[in-house]
């Protein structure tokens, strides 16, 4: 018989209305409503990624069937980073309000006050990721009920300063009046664990969660995902002031030489394009597109369901703490 999974209870878990103090990382063209009603069914938060979907009526219907899928609370990502595709954020928030949407996680540049009223106002919860103290107490000046802080060993936009998590952390926690939530380079009930006692009241995993049964990539790339290392990532992107940690394959080296050599930004776009990502996602061309991965990829050894890896976190940081205090 299995052990009942034990109650890590903070601010954010009462905030977000959630089981775990875990919330699953949102990942272009990945996080959609099947893979996030996996990751909140769970009993962490999943985060629909709102730029996957090019029209209001696709978003509206993703957000439908997630809540189809789970009758737990997910969330919603609005990317405020710079797009090739221009984003109205106005519109999915129109949808957000409309679906009763409970969570809404922006990520990129500081939240305009006008949309977190409007979403405070609609009974959202609201929170921002970002990679410095100083936007994280920007945003709590905004009016955000909580904020992820991003350090540079994570997967995805990480930033232009370069700091690591176990810096961040605990200085944006003694600093901040609102729950902080700690992301970048955690993979395990021991990183969960390391985030509580730097002061965080949750964390935001992902890279993870990618080498899962449900996360809907090729698994030819899940299983190459698996055999790397925390050697095997690398930032791109820095030459466009957007860096990002990237799985090291060999687009995202090609994307660096191109850097290096001060290409033309149309070839380095070409290589990161949404086109070449979906083909390495979809068909399983591992060496075709860019995709952003943490240094904890090398904790990630087998592919397992999205319910296993939420229940084994938990039961090693509580595991781990016991034995601290033995």
């Amino acid at each position: 018989m299995s052990q009942p999974t034990p109650r890590i209870r903070t601010r954010v878990t009462d905030l977000l209305g959630i089981q775990h103090p875990i919330v699953g990382g949102c990942m272009m063209h990945i996080s959609g409503p099947d893979f996030v009603a996996a990751i909140s069914d769970a009993g962490a938060l999943g985060m629909i990624a709102s730029a996957m979907f090019p029209t209001q009526d696709e978003f509206r219907h993703a957000v439908r069937r997630a809540r189809a899928l789970t009758s737990n609370p997910f969330g919603v990502n609005l990317s405020l980073f710079p797009a090739l595709r221009p984003i109205d954020n106005d519109l999915y928030v129109e949808v957000i309000l409309e679906e009763g949407v409970p969570v809404v996680e922006t990520s990129g540049h500081r939240p305009p006050e006008d949309l977190l009223a409007r979403l405070k106002a609609g009974g959202v919860r609201t929170m921002h990721k970002c990679v410095s103290v100083r936007h994280a107490l920007s945003a709590q000046r905004a009016g955000v009920d909580a904020v992820t802080v991003f350090g540079t060993e994570g997967g995805g936009h990480i930033g232009e300063l370069g700091l690591t998590t176990l810096a961040l952390v605990p200085r944006a926690a003694d600093l901040l009046d609102v729950p902080v939530l700690a992301a970048g380079g955690i993979a395990d009930g021991r990183g969960l664990l390391a985030a509580l006692a730097l002061g965080a009241e949750g964390v935001t995993i992902g890279t993870r969660l990618l080498v899962t049964e449900e996360c809907p990539i090729h698994e030819n790339l899940k299983r190459a995902l698996i055999a790397a290392t925390e050697l095997d990532t690398l930032p791109v992107l820095g030459s466009l002031h957007n860096t990002l940690r990237a799985w090291k394959n060999p687009a995202a080296l090609r994307v660096a030489e191109l850097e290096a050599n001060q290409a033309r930004l149309q070839e380095i776009l070409a290589l990161v394009a949404g086109t070449e990502t979906r083909r390495m996602l979809q068909d399983g061309d591992v060496d075709a597109g860019v995709i952003a991965c943490s240094q904890s990829i090398g904790l990630a050894h087998e592919i397992q369901p999205v319910a296993e890896i939420i229940t084994n976190i938990i039961h090693q940081a509580t595991k781990t703490a016991t034995h601290l205090q033995a």
